[in-house]
């Protein structure tokens, strides 16, 4: 029998699930990167738990199908605009020099492994944010206040990963860790509202996840080929949140309506 869908049931089980694996790497260092591949699976085990056995509502309307090709490219394209753009120009303008010269070969050879690894991941989370917990906080909330919701809690969950970012970035965590917190807030709540939009927009988590994949393995890629400077890693901040913002606004969320419909 279905019970009531409770958010905050949903989130502890997530995060009982999922942030040990966030906790560990913190203890075990950047060696143990993939362990974070372990969390975001993770998202998507808590999910069916509460779909299948705690609230037994099912996953109807998470975006069921292939979506068109051209939206693949669209999201690929923007996966470049918000790392390969700013690293081509801090490039040509000085800014940067790379810290090891890979050849084309290499980078893609990389690119194409890392991208065939984190395809199940990078789905656990979309399946978990976008094909779960947003269908349910649309029918609660008006919706944008269920997109802004929904990229809170998405920044909530990375709160680990985020604290070894802010210990990484200066001597003195005290510091830099406040200040990484507060600099990834806001981007990371509306890179979620574009990774909605394109969810809803194409009804399917295939193309949402083919761009979670792009975007992380686009930087990846970078970072490990011919490193980023600040602007190369810093440009996709303001990009994000002024997008995210014009798509809360101004968004065509229509499709969203009809993958509830289907619910």
């Amino acid at each position: 029998m279905e019970r009531p869908f409770s958010l905050k049931l949903f989130l502890f089980i997530v995060i009982l699930l999922s942030w040990p694996f966030q906790i560990a790497y913190f203890f075990l260092g950047k060696e143990y990167r993939p362990i974070l591949l372990v969390s975001m699976v993770m998202v998507a085990v808590a999910t069916y738990i509460c779909g299948r056995f705690i609230f037994k509502d099912g996953f109807k309307g998470a975006g069921w199908n292939w979506g068109k090709p051209k939206h693949y490219l669209y999201v690929f394209m923007l996966a470049l605009f918000l790392w390969l753009f700013p690293s081509v120009i801090e490039r040509l303008a000085g800014w940067h020099s790379p810290s090891n010269l890979a050849s084309p070969g290499t980078i893609i050879s990389t690119f194409s492994v890392s991208f065939l690894i984190t395809i199940i991941p990078a789905f656990s989370e979309e399946f978990g944010w976008r094909g779960y917990l947003l269908p349910r906080l649309l029918k609660k909330y008006p919706y944008r206040k269920a997109l802004l919701v929904h990229g809170l809690i998405t920044w909530i969950w990375h709160l680990p990963v985020i604290f070894v970012m802010g210990f990484e970035a200066g001597e003195n965590p005290w510091v830099s860790v406040p200040m990484v917190l507060t600099v990834s807030f806001i981007p990371t709540i509306f890179h979620a509202v574009v990774f909605a939009y394109i969810w809803s927009r194409t009804a399917s988590l295939a193309v949402s996840t083919f761009y979670h994949i792009s975007f992380d393995e686009v930087r990846d890629t970078l970072e490990g080929s011919i490193g980023l400077g600040s602007f190369g890693q810093n440009w996709q901040m303001p990009v994000l949140t002024i997008l995210g913002i014009i798509l809360l606004w101004k968004g065509n969320w229509k499709f969203t309506k009809r993958i509830l419909q289907r619910e």
